[in-house]
């Protein structure tokens, strides 16, 4: 068996981790096997500089799984610049009901997505092998979101034609991006800045909501 499949410590970070954060302790066990999964594939394919599973429960898994208050009452979500599957994969994982397309350019993480999709029976989780700006689906998510992969003006150039009228940007960032926030493109506002708390992370992190600015 995988270690970061088996790892009692492992396991019982996780299981806090889930517990501070509200979640139900049974999704330790596809979140554990998402792990192994990406822990194997990591080895060949590089997918995250992160080595250590341990390491993962908190900057990956938990970090992910802190955002997933915004996401519940979502239909769909797209997950830009997916790479390993985070946030998406345990979102999908944490909220069933939630359509999640993993939106990911590099062939060899998007082959990696779709095993993961498929060995974890995750039947609302899609990858689209492609960039951002050249998916063609205007107007088909009530949200996008990725995790530092690019400021906010830069993910809004990206994906913002796919999202509906009312869509919403949800950009998972360290410490509030000032920076950022000022240099939005016109027609886009800050709706809101959620402060994360995510287990066995002492590092700042914040969820940035960006939407359309009325007329």
């Amino acid at each position: 068996m995988n270690a970061a499949a088996s790892d009692p410590a492992l396991r019982a970070e996780l299981d806090a981790g889930l517990a501070a954060l509200g979640l139900d302790a049974a999704l330790a066990v596809p979140l554990l096997a998402y792990l192994a999964l990406l822990d194997r594939w990591n080895r060949t394919y590089n997918l995250t500089a992160i080595r250590d599973p341990r390491a993962m429960v908190s900057l990956h898994l938990l970090d992910s799984l802190a955002m997933q208050p915004f996401v519940r009452d979502l239909g769909n979500l797209a997950d830009l610049g997916s790479g390993a599957g985070l946030p998406g994969i345990p979102l999908a994982i944490a909220v069933p009901a939630l359509q999640v397309t993993l939106v990911e350019s590099n062939g060899k993480k998007a082959r990696f997505l779709r095993e993961a999709a498929r060995t974890l029976a995750l039947g609302n989780v899609r990858v689209a092998e492609s960039r951002a700006e050249a998916l063609a689906q205007p107007g088909a998510f009530d949200a996008i979101t990725a995790r530092a992969m690019a400021a906010l003006a830069d993910l809004l150039a990206a994906g913002a034609h796919l999202l509906r009228p009312g869509g919403r940007l949800l950009a998972m960032k360290g410490v509030v991006p000032d920076d950022e926030i000022a240099a939005l493109p016109p027609g886009w506002q800050v709706q809101a800045v959620h402060p994360l708390v995510v287990p066995g992370l002492a590092a700042e992190r914040h969820l940035v909501v960006v939407g359309r600015a009325p007329h």
